[in-house]
């Protein structure tokens, strides 16, 4: 049976859908927020590229986070036709998260490039 998760129907969706999944333990869910061809720049120093890597990548993050995720306040976002530029500042006030998303031919948004931790 295929799972029907809810789409990202504003680039804001996408911070929330996260953090839900996240606390759900849900990489596959994780995952499908991303384009296929994802830039990904995590672990820290490190650039993963792909969903697939990044499901790989989630479900380690997942196995050694501590739960549950807080849901962070977004910044301003920065639009540009089919691109969107989101941001949260981190719960613990370290640096930011920066995220770019692309709106998909059926309107829904993926992100293409995430830098979820600060450098």
């Amino acid at each position: 049976m295929t799972e029907t998760r809810e789409p990202a129907a504003t680039p804001e969706d996408l911070a929330r859908l996260f953090v839900e999944r996240a606390n759900a333990g849900d990489a596959d869910g994780l995952a499908a927020l991303y384009a296929p061809d994802a830039v990904l720049a995590y672990p820290p120093g490190s650039t993963t590229v792909g969903r697939e890597a990044i499901r790989a990548v989630c479900e380690r993050m997942l196995a050694h986070a501590p739960l549950p995720f807080p849901l962070e306040k977004p910044l301003p976002t920065i639009r540009y036709g089919d691109l969107a530029l989101t941001s949260t500042r981190p719960a613990d006030g370290t640096g930011g998260r920066v995220q770019v998303a692309r709106r998909q031919p059926d309107g829904t948004w993926l992100r293409i490039m995430d830098r979820p931790e600060a450098g």
